[in-house]
C-alpha cells in the first residue's frame, strides 16, 4: 500500500472516529438539553397559572377541576393531576401525581421544586416530574436539529476525505521526488537534486539528499581526476627515467655524471610523489600518527623564519616575521606542523619573484590563533584560491612542471591542520599577490 492511500485512511479514519463522537455527544446533549428547556417551560407556565389561580380564589380550593388539562383519565373517571403543590413547610396542599394532601415530601424533592410566588411572595412549591411535554412543533424542531447534525456529520466526512486526499498528496509529494532521484542515483546517475519545498523535517531531509548527492558527485569527480592525476605525475618521472636508461643502455646517450644525475632527480620526484600519496592516505584513514604537545607558536613561527631565511636571500626575496605581542600557545604535533609550513612557504617561494617579499605573521583574533604567508607574486583569481588546497589543483592549466611540486602540498597541508582542529584557506587577486591563512584553537590553562 502506497504511503498516499495510507495517509488518506488514516485522515479519513481519525475524521470518522471524531466526527461520529461529536455527532453522537451532540445529538444527546441536543436532545437532553432541549427535553429540559420544554420541561422548564411547562413548570414556568404552570406555576404562573397555579399563582393566579390562588390570587383570584385566595386558597387551593377548587384547583382540580380548574387544572383538569393537565391531568389524564383513568378506568374510574376521576382525574389524577401530573402535579402536586407543597407550601412552605413541604406539606402537600394540593393533591396529585400520587400525593395526597397533608403528605410529606422529603427535602430533595422540595428544593428541586419550581416556586410559586404570589406579589413577590412565595406561597408553595410546584412539584412536577420530568415527562415527555412535547408538541408536534417541539418534535418537528427536534428532528430537523437531528438531521442537520447528521448531515453536518457527513459533510464533514467528506471534507476530510478531500482534504486527506490534498494533504497527503502534498506529503508524499516531496517523498516520492525523493525516491525517484534515490533510483536514478542507484543506476550510477550521481549528482540528482530535488525541489526544497518546505522547511520542515521533509524540507531538512531534501536539503539534506541534495548536499549529500552533490558530495557523491563531487567525489566521483575528484577520485577520477585524481586517478589521471595520479597516472600524468607517475608517468613524466618515469619516462624520463625510461627514456635516459635506454639511450645510456643504447648507446645514445653517453654514461656521464650529468645523465646519471637526471635519472636520480627523476627517481627522487618519484619518491616523493609517492610519499606524498602515503601521507594523505594516512591522513584519509585517521592512520596519520601525531603527537601533540603545547607550543609557544611565536618561537615555533621564529625558528621556522630562521630556517628558510637563508634560502629566501639566495634567491633575493625578503622573508619578514611579525610576532603576536601575547604569549600564543596551541596544542600541536610540531614535526607535522612544521610540515604544513613547509609546503606552505615552499609555494611561496615557487610563486615570488626576485625581489620580492613573504611576511609571516601571528596573531590573535577571537580568542583563536591566527598564522599568516602572504607574498608578493602575481596571485590567482578569488575563485581559483578557493581550490588551491584540492589535490593536484594547479592554476596553470597546461601542468607544467618547470615550477615544481606534485600538487600535493597544500592538500596534504590541509589534512593536517584539520587534524589539529583548525581551517586553512588562502585569498587572493590577480597581480596582488596570495595570502594563506591558518586558524587554530588557542590552548589555555
Amino acid at each position: 500500500m502506497k504511503l498516499t492511500t495510507k495517509l488518506v485512511l488514516a485522515f479519513l479514519l481519525i475524521s470518522v472516529f471524531s466526527t461520529g463522537i461529536i455527532a453522537v455527544l451532540t445529538r444527546v446533549a441536543a436532545n437532553r438539553e432541549f427535553e429540559r428547556f420544554l420541561n422548564n417551560r411547562y413548570r414556568s407556565e404552570l406555576a404562573e397559572d397555579l399563582a393566579r389561580y390562588y390570587r383570584e380564589n385566595q386558597g387551593w380550593d377548587g384547583v382540580e377541576y380548574e387544572f383538569r388539562r393537565y391531568g389524564a383519565g383513568n378506568p374510574g373517571g376521576h382525574h389524577m393531576l401530573q402535579f402536586a403543590v407543597a407550601d412552605t413547610y413541604g406539606t402537600i396542599v394540593v393533591a396529585g401525581n400520587n400525593r395526597q394532601v397533608g403528605d410529606p415530601c422529603s427535602q430533595e424533592e422540595f428544593a428541586s421544586g419550581y416556586p410559586i410566588r404570589v406579589e413577590g411572595d412565595t406561597i408553595g412549591v410546584l412539584l412536577v416530574p420530568n415527562q415527555n411535554n412535547r408538541t408536534p412543533i417541539d418534535s418537528e424542531f427536534l428532528r430537523r436539529l437531528n438531521g442537520y447534525i447528521a448531515f453536518s456529520a457527513v459533510a464533514t466526512l467528506l471534507l476530510a476525505l478531500f482534504l486527506g486526499i490534498l494533504l497527503s498528496r502534498n506529503i508524499s509529494r516531496p517523498i516520492r521526488e525523493l525516491t525517484k532521484a534515490t533510483h536514478k542515483m542507484a543506476d550510477g546517475n550521481l549528482g540528482q537534486q530535488v525541489p526544497v519545498r518546505s522547511r520542515d523535517e521533509i524540507g531538512e531531509l531534501a536539503q539534506s539528499f541534495n548536499k549529500m548527492s552533490a558530495d557523491l558527485a563531487r567525489s566521483l569527480n575528484l577520485r577520477k581526476q585524481m586517478t589521471a592525476d595520479i597516472a600524468h605525475e607517475l608517468r613524466t618521472p618515469l619516462s624520463l627515467i625510461l627514456g635516459h636508461a635506454e639511450g645510456v643502455h643504447d648507446g645514445v646517450l653517453k654514461p656521464t655524471r650529468e645523465n646519471f644525475e637526471i635519472i636520480r632527480e627523476e627517481a627522487e620526484r618519484l619518491e616523493n610523489l609517492v610519499n606524498d600519496l602515503r601521507t594523505l592516505s594516512l591522513a584519509d584513514a585517521g592512520e596519520l600518527s601525531v603527537e601533540f604537545q603545547p607550543v609557544n607558536v611565536n618561537d615555533f613561527m621564529s625558528d621556522v623564519h630562521a630556517h628558510y631565511l637563508t634560502l629566501f636571500n639566495q634567491k633575493r626575496i625578503a622573508l619578514d616575521f611579525k610576532p603576536a605581542p601575547v604569549v600564543l600557545t596551541a596544542n600541536l604535533d610540531p614535526w607535522r606542523f612544521a610540515q604544513v609550513l613547509n609546503n606552505v612557504l615552499d609555494n611561496a617561494l615557487r610563486h615570488t619573484p626576485e625581489g620580492g617579499r613573504v611576511e609571516l605573521t601571528t596573531q590573535l583574533a577571537e580568542n583563536r590563533i591566527q598564522l599568516s604567508v602572504k607574498d608578493s607574486g602575481e596571485g590567482v583569481p578569488p575563485e581559483e584560491a578557493a581550490h588551491l588546497f584540492d589535490r593536484f589543483y594547479r592554476v596553470d592549466k597546461s601542468r607544467a612542471r618547470k615550477d615544481g611540486g606534485s600538487g600535493l602540498g597544500l592538500a596534504i597541508a590541509k589534512s593536517i591542520v584539520e587534524m589539529h582542529g583548525g581551517k586553512i584557506w588562502a585569498e587572493s587577486e590577480t597581480g596582488k599577490g596570495l595570502r594563506v591563512l591558518i586558524d587554530l584553537p588557542r590552548l589555555t590553562n
